[in-house]
């Protein structure tokens, strides 16, 4: 420890977090930007493997090793981090030899979260106005020949006497209107938003009401709310059907996955709202934003499917519309809000940004 010692407190007073670990790769010493970043203490990890904080292959891990033995630098891009609270990290961290042997490592640490969140971001958020221009497009080209379609049905329907033909134009008037029904569905809410103070809470709660009667009690639910979130401005409706929508189909797949009578885990959904300051949707700044997670225990979404959710007809289930997302997403787009997943077996986040300012 004295080679780290003798420089404490320059590594104490960097913003770069920093690592450091002795020649059995166990943590020998974090400066405080390493605890902050990482969630933890010196004192709760001194002394620790690397390998439990650091989820790296095997080969990795050798290289640090390498690394060690031989004095050799690099730089690792994109690791992942496991911290102590059960949140995964992904950083840049550049290894170098340190010591009197060296006998130890010194790790500078880098966060790419942030960095790939806003991409992640950016991306959804191209994406979302991308698919409204689509569906705005379609609809338009659609609606104009059903329109013809279901005119030119009911004059013929007024020309028949036979009731077995009336019988066929009635099916044509009547898929005509399904498909007319489809259509505005695709393109989301009809009407601007009516903004008035909102608790999200209540909003959730009435979500819960409903899910809880849809289940008939058979679904377990844990709240976990912040109650210093603010009422913010939303249209409290248009909100209810957004969290409803992602929070059926949560029902749907936990159902799906702890439904029969040998599952080890009741159907479980789990609302969590967490107020975050200074925080960035998309490229705009927000002082307050409100943070909603609604995760479920069910199968997962599978990898080729998690990057198009959000687009119209996309559905994980064969009885699904694949609107639902779509429509939630236009929901929180026009509330300035955004609209994430993150998924795997056992495990599915929905995470909701929505800004605690006015929108304009």
């Amino acid at each position: 420890m004295a080679a780290v010692t003798d420089y404490k407190s320059i590594l104490d007073n960097l913003t770069t977090a920093v690592i450091v670990v002795d020649s059995s790769l166990r943590i020998d010493y974090l400066n405080p930007a390493a605890e902050s970043m990482l969630e933890t203490s010196l004192s709760r990890v001194r002394g620790l493997r690397l390998a439990g904080l650091l989820l790296e292959t095997d080969q990795s891990l050798d290289t640090l090793q390498t690394a060690v033995e031989t004095g050799q630098t690099y730089t690792r891009r994109e690791a992942e981090f496991l911290l102590a609270t059960g949140n995964r990290l992904t950083v840049d961290y550049s290894v170098t030899p340190f010591g009197a042997g060296p006998d130890r490592l010194l790790l500078e640490i880098q966060p790419r979260d942030r960095l790939i969140r806003i991409s992640r971001e950016e991306d959804l958020l191209t994406q979302q106005e991308a698919t409204r221009i689509l569906v705005r497009g379609m609809a338009h080209e659609i609606k104009n020949p059903l329109g013809g379609i279901r005119g030119a049905a009911q004059l013929l329907d007024r020309e028949l006497s036979d009731a077995g033909q009336k019988e066929y134009t009635q099916v044509i008037i009547d898929e005509a209107d399904r498909l007319r029904s489809l259509v505005d569905r695709m393109l989301g809410p009809n009407r601007a938003l009516r903004l008035a103070p909102t608790n999200i809470h209540e909003v959730l709660e009435r979500v819960r009401t409903l899910l809880e009667a849809e289940s008939r009690g058979r679904l377990t639910f844990r709240r976990d709310y912040d109650v210093s979130l603010p009422e913010f401005p939303g249209d409290k409706e248009q909100l209810i059907q957004a969290f409803l929508n992602i929070a059926r189909n949560a029902m749907e797949a936990a159902f799906e996955y702890h439904g029969g009578p040998c599952s080890d885990e009741p159907p479980t959904i789990t609302f969590r709202t967490r107020v975050l300051r200074q925080f960035t949707i998309g490229q705009k700044r927000h002082r307050l934003v409100c943070r909603v997670d609604i995760i479920d225990n069910g199968p997962g979404i599978p990898p080729d499917l998690l990057q198009n959710i959000f687009y119209p007809m996309i559905s994980g289930r064969a009885s699904g519309t694949g609107l639902g997302l779509s429509i939630t997403q236009s929901i929180i787009g026009q509330h300035r809000g955004l609209v994430e997943c993150e998924s795997e077996p056992g495990k599915t986040d929905f995470i909701i940004f929505l800004p605690l300012e006015e929108t304009s």
